[in-house]
Order: C-alpha cells, then sequence, then structure tokens
C-alpha cells in the first residue's frame, strides 16, 4: 500500500512539474532560456552539448519558433541549473498577461482590479491628453507659421513634457489591452507610437537650443510616421469587434481614414481633425475595457 501511495505521489508531482512548464508560453520561454544560457556563458553549441539536441532545435526554441516539449524544457533547464520550481513564478506573472478573448481566463480578481486601474489611468491620461492638445496647438501654430513664442519657454517645454506624458500612459493602456485580448499587433504598435512620440517631443525641445529644421519636413515627417503606423494601429483596433463590437469597428475605421489622410501628406490637415474624434472614440475604447475588467473583478468577488 506505501509503495502505492508512493508511486501515486511521485506521478501527482510530476504531473504538476511538467505542468507547471507548460506555464510559460513562446517567445517568452526562448526568451528566458537565451537569458540564462547567456547568464552561464554558454554558447548555443556549448549548450546542445549537455542536451543532446541539435543546435537548430536550440536556435528555433530561443527564436519563439516552436514550443519545446516538457521532456525537453526540464532538460535544457536542468543543464542550466535551473530550478524547475522557479519556473512557475517566474511565468504566472507574464501568462496573467495574456488573457483569453473575452476575458474568461481572469481567475484573480486583484489581478483584475490592477488592469482596471492602470486602464483608468490610460483613459484619464487620454482626456489630459486631448484637453492640453487644443493649447499646443495654439502654441505650434504660431511657433511654425507666425514664427513667434506666445509662451515662454519654460512654459513650453512644461506643457511638451506633460503632454507626453499623458501620451505615454495613454498608449499604455493600448499595450495592456493588447495583452489582455492577446493582441500583438495592438501591442507593437502601441509601443511604436510611444516611441515616435517620444523622439517628436524631445526634438521640439530640443529644437529651442540647438535650432530647428524646416517645418514643411518636420510636419511632413510626423504625418508620414504617424500616419503608416496609424494605419496598423487601426488594423489591430478592428481585431478588437468581436469582444469590443461596433464600437472597435468605428474606431478603426476612424483610425483608418485619420491615419490614412496623414501619410498622404496632402490630406494630412484633414487628418488632423478627424484625429480629435479618433482620440475621443479611443478614450471611449478604454473606458468600455475597463468597465469590462470592473465587471469581471466584481463577478469573481460574487464566486
Amino acid at each position: 500500500m506505501k509503495t502505492s501511495s508512493s508511486n501515486s505521489t511521485a506521478e501527482n508531482s510530476t504531473s504538476k512539474e511538467t505542468k507547471n512548464l507548460k506555464i510559460m508560453k513562446q517567445p517568452e520561454l526562448g526568451l528566458k532560456i537565451s537569458e540564462l544560457r547567456k547568464s552561464k556563458g554558454l554558447t548555443q553549441e556549448e549548450l546542445v552539448e549537455q542536451c543532446n539536441i541539435s543546435v537548430r532545435t536550440i536556435q528555433r526554441i530561443e527564436a519563439g519558433e516552436v514550443t519545446p516539449r516538457s521532456y525537453t524544457i526540464k532538460t535544457i533547464l536542468s543543464a542550466l541549473d535551473y530550478d524547475l520550481n522557479q519556473i512557475q513564478t517566474t511565468s504566472s506573472q507574464v501568462t496573467k498577461e495574456f488573457k483569453k478573448l473575452f476575458l474568461l481566463d481572469i481567475d484573480d480578481s486583484k489581478e483584475a482590479s490592477f488592469l482596471n486601474k492602470q486602464l483608468s489611468i490610460a483613459w484619464i491620461s487620454g482626456i489630459v491628453y486631448f484637453v492640453l492638445g487644443f493649447a499646443e496647438f495654439a502654441v505650434e501654430y504660431f511657433r511654425y507659421f507666425e514664427e513667434k513664442m506666445i509662451a515662454h519657454d519654460a512654459v513650453y517645454i512644461v506643457l511638451k513634457l506633460t503632454i507626453l506624458a499623458s501620451i505615454i500612459l495613454f498608449l499604455r493602456g493600448f499595450v495592456l489591452a493588447g495583452k489582455i485580448f492577446n493582441n500583438y499587433l495592438l501591442r507593437i504598435t502601441a509601443f511604436i507610437l510611444i516611441f515616435i512620440g517620444c523622439l517628436f517631443y524631445m526634438y521640439d525641445i530640443a529644437s529651442l537650443y540647438i535650432g530647428q529644421l524646416d517645418y514643411q519636413f518636420v510636419l511632413g515627417a510626423e504625418a508620414i510616421t504617424y500616419g503608416i503606423i496609424g494605419i496598423l494601429f487601426g488594423i489591430a483596433i478592428l481585431k478588437l469587434k468581436n469582444v469590443l463590437g461596433p464600437l472597435a469597428t468605428v474606431t478603426g475605421i476612424f483610425e483608418l481614414i485619420t491615419y490614412g489622410f496623414m501619410v498622404t501628406i496632402l490630406l494630412a490637415f484633414a487628418g488632423y481633425i478627424l484625429l480629435t474624434a479618433t482620440i475621443i472614440l479611443e478614450i471611449i475604447l478604454l473606458y468600455k475595457i475597463a468597465e469590462m475588467l470592473k465587471a469581471k473583478q466584481q463577478e469573481m468577488n460574487l464566486e
């Protein structure tokens, strides 16, 4: 009887360990293995000698191209002297961020509460960005078209940095939405828009002291850059129509039209006008996602 019980315990332990190993998905698993290998100072060739697998397999695993079997994962981690129990702690933080399309995967009310709070910060930041955008338009109009500053340099810098901070927090909401709905295109384009925003806003501030390029060149570069990424962003928004319904469809269409106008340069002004409505729709979209999470949290608290 003791032997049977012992065998059952061992099987349960093995099953649990195997399940834990499957928690971390690609490409996070590949990145983790690559990180561990490099921290050990091993090349891929040196690692495969200890694992008895091909270099090509390691390359594809680290690149996130394939998901290896549990046995292969255990062999690799063992060769890297990595405690298998740690994989559950590390991976659980990652997998909690990748929810299924209808949020049915959220089984932690604290997780839902955290995401709801972050999304609330995002849509509120969107409102701040929207309001300050009118002041920014006035300042930039006089700076570029009237060739005079209607605000002190210090005020201009504070305005620009405040708007940039609100843009980052606003777009971060779409990064989170991309994680929640497993929408990689939304995540990537939101990250790129954040980077572009930082680039152009830092240029605006720096140009106060190092001189500025021809304003037509700058505005043209902004229109084309934002236009191309914005179109991809709009396509990513449209992918949310199955869960967010008509709101995602309307927002996505506005994104495509707005940024489509911008990328033509000739119709960029019309794009900037439409951007007002587009931003409002984006704010509403994030608000709706936050409310969905709030409802999911309340549902879990009642269970």
